[in-house]
């Protein structure tokens, strides 16, 4: 697949670039596996000479044998001797950015942290001494996000703040994800569209494999996630035991139980059979890998509220495939395709919510959106979204099909809302239904 979008990010980059000749920039550009960091940074530095070094796990002595090689490669000068200490690299590289331009990127930075790491203090350490003399463009690349968090923003790191520049790659967008579709395949129609978004939710590696694989369709984006020895079929546990940890097990069965729709906390102890309050705190703000939704326009509280997944493909995959384990392992992939195919309707019935929330969201539409329901569950509204600065309050029921909208139960609701905000009472507003048509 060619590559798409990134330009605000791509000329943020190349923004960056130019500013760091008249003075040290130091960039932090982290992202979930797979968005496509590597590919963003091909395509912004491309343009001219850039040095690459990717730090894997291996002894620090034979990390930088690799890395003096790609130095030499770079500079056209030799470096003698065998250098042992990533320090006497990075220092080196600080000491040529003093006579030249120089733009570093330094992929899997968190990783260091298993090579050595007191390779941070070393860094902070020539950072501090030699970077005021320097032209360099440095950008440290991250994807296990509890890692780069601690490396920068834990007060007591040693690289606590010495960044210039933060940049999170978010998926491609919604508006992207329509252009790929009909750059490959002109005649898509508009479930298929949602099924790529709720089966990716834009990622760019797996956008890329199913695009690579002509599968433009829903059965055959299916098909290709489901069959044996499919990419997709590990990468939950690719992508999250290392960012879990040795916990990874508790963490994978919330996570699974949220999937199943187990989703107050009430009903995850329950499924868990312990508490589950560190973990699901941890979940929202170390992981990012859930959200805690509550009625719009109610206070903060633990109470009435209700946990989801936010990455649509980890959705996915712990609803189909990490449920199904089982099926996988005797090697019934065409039974598993068979469920997915099955339960997709309802599935992405689910998350056609969230794609026209996505939407909203990108056309700068409203300046406050959520779903609403009562504490007895006897109300509940898809969408509520307000513009303040127009004074307008939207209520939207959202539905697959069309037919099944029901506008009249969507104004009793309102009612409900009401209610219980008073004050919203003197907003303009209005009622209308969503659907796959409107995509």
């Amino acid at each position: 697949m060619k590559f798409f979008d990134r330009q605000k990010e791509i000329a943020k980059l190349r923004e960056i670039r130019d500013r760091s000749r008249d003075g040290a920039c130091w960039t932090i550009l982290t992202g979930r596996r797979r968005v496509g960091k590597t590919s963003l940074v091909t395509n912004a530095f491309g343009d001219g000479p850039y040095l690459y070094l990717f730090v894997t796990r291996s002894a620090e002595a034979d990390l930088c044998d690799g890395f003096k090689s790609r130095i030499e490669a770079f500079t056209g000068r030799s470096i003698p001797g065998k250098v042992q200490k990533f320090s006497d690299l990075f220092r080196y590289i600080l000491e040529l950015a003093a006579d030249r331009p120089v733009t570093v990127v330094i992929d899997e930075f968190q990783d260091f942290f298993r090579v050595n790491p007191s390779i941070f203090g070393e860094m902070q350490r020539d950072w501090d001494e030699l970077s005021g003399n320097a032209k360099i463009n440095l950008v440290t690349m991250g994807s296990i996000n509890t890692l780069m968090n601690k490396i920068f923003k834990d007060k007591s790191q040693p690289l606590y703040g010495r960044e210039t520049d933060r940049m999170k790659l978010r998926p491609f967008s919604v508006a992207t994800l329509k252009d790929i579709l009909a750059h490959y395949h002109p005649k898509w129609r508009k479930d298929d569209l949602l099924a790529l978004w709720t089966f990716t939710g834009g990622v760019a590696k797996y956008v890329s494999l199913l695009i690579d694989r002509k599968a433009y369709s829903v059965a055959d984006m299916i098909d290709v996630m489901v069959e044996e020895d499919s990419y997709f079929l590990d990468e939950g546990w690719a992508v999250l035991v290392e960012e879990f940890g040795k916990e990874y097990g508790t963490y994978f069965s919330i996570l699974g139980a949220i999937a199943r729709g187990k989703t107050s906390r009430a009903e995850i102890m329950n499924e868990i059979g312990g508490e589950v309050g560190g973990y699901l705190t941890r979940l929202e703000d170390q992981h990012e890998l859930i959200s805690k939704k509550q009625p719009v326009y109610e206070a903060t509280s633990n109470k009435n509220c209700l946990y989801a997944i936010r990455d649509n493909f980890f959705r996915f995959w712990f609803r189909f495939i990490f449920r199904r384990q089982y099926l996988i392992q005797v090697r019934m992939y065409d039974e598993l395709r068979t469920i997915v195919k099955r339960d997709y309707e309802v599935f992405s019935g689910h998350a056609l919510e969230g794609y026209f929330r996505e939407v909203f969201i990108e056309q700068g539409r409203y300046s406050r959106m959520g779903g609403w329901w009562d504490r007895k569950g006897e109300n509940e509204i898809d969408l509520v979204c307000e513009n303040e600065f127009a004074g307008t309050l939207d209520f939207f029921e959202v539905k697959r099909r069309r037919r099944d909208i029901d506008m009249r139960a969507l104004e009793r609701k309102s009612e409900a809302f009401f209610a219980k905000n008073p004050t919203m009472k003197s907003r303009k507003t209005s009622f209308a239904g969503l659907s796959l048509d409107d995509i």
